[in-house]
């Protein structure tokens, strides 16, 4: 009786998932010794072939699904964290996505020598299924890990520019109760809202009464860049400090006043020293010119 195209995909899975169960032990000594693992598991090779083991049994789960060719099929949640950590690691040290997926292809032929050893006869027909379906699973793995790497890759990213925009963004304690946040460079939403943060936090910890954003280094003063700057001043003044915007030279205050944007709300000073003045002698410290040698 001719098997219908359900019992067909059923049966091929099954024998799918019935092969790499058997051989798991000799695929994962296999797999071991490929650039993917042995790069990562540089110690223990008995800890490169656990964590093989556990990415064969991994597509054994898959295999018995039926689900192939489906990236979100049960038991690849278990491949993304395996492999994730792995090519992330391998990312770090410079590799792209596509090296990444070129090491996870290696993965396929060690396990295609086992399956053929499987048949006497290499090209009956039950070889023939056994290999097309290995060649999906591993394809589907392939692109499994593609897309693992490519989020390690972009959350990396982020983490770099996180990082970035705090160094470029420091605060700095100029005397007790005054804080200062030189600006340099573009001020965009994700660095203003950096700004923000560790503007706050500084604030509390330092007990600040007053803040100094500082503008000489921002190139270009727009409407956009304004409206960070009045967020961050009404911040610290609900955190109750008082802020003061200096170095806003004259290129930068024609383009406020031709955008039409308005800072009347917003204490100003020309330089950070004058800014630095005024909070001091608003703190009650004397201020004096040093006295020339002669």
């Amino acid at each position: 009786m001719q098997l219908s195209e359900q019992e067909t995909v059923a049966s091929s899975a099954r024998a799918l998932t019935g092969f790499l169960t058997r051989r798991r032990e000799q695929i994962a000594q296999r797999w071991a010794d490929v650039p993917l693992f042995r790069s990562v598991f540089t110690v223990s090779r008995d800890e490169a072939v656990e964590a093989c083991k556990s990415v064969v049994d991994a597509l054994a789960v898959v295999a018995s699904t039926g689900r192939l060719e489906d990236i979100e099929a049960p038991g690849f949640d278990t491949v993304r964290e395996q492999l994730g950590s792995m090519s992330g690691s391998r990312s770090r040290i410079g590799l792209s996505p596509a090296r990444i997926a070129e090491e996870v292809a290696a993965l396929r032929p060690p396990v295609a020598e086992l399956l053929r050893a499987e048949f006497p006869d290499p090209a009956a027909t039950e070889a023939t299924a056994g290999l097309l379906d290995l060649t999906i699973l591993m394809g589907t793995l392939r692109l499994v890990t593609m897309q693992t790497a490519l989020s390690a890759g972009e959350e990396l990213i982020a983490r770099q520019r996180q990082q970035l925009h705090e160094v470029a963004t420091p605060v700095i304690n100029l005397w007790e109760g005054i804080v200062a946040v030189p600006l340099i460079g573009t001020l965009d939403s994700a660095r203003s809202q950096v700004v923000m943060e560790s503007l706050l936090q500084s604030i509390v910890t330092q007990r600040a009464r007053y803040v100094i954003l500082d503008i000489t280094g921002v190139p270009t003063v727009d409407s956009l860049v304004a409206q960070h700057l009045m967020k961050t001043v009404a911040a610290a003044r609900l955190m109750g400090a008082d802020c003061v915007v200096s170095g806003i030279r004259p290129a930068t205050a024609q383009t406020i006043v031709q955008l039409g944007i308005d800072l009347g709300s917003v204490l100003t000073r020309a330089s950070l020293a004058d800014a630095l003045a005024y909070a001091l002698r608003h703190q009650d410290i004397d201020v004096s010119a040093r006295a020339s040698l002669r």
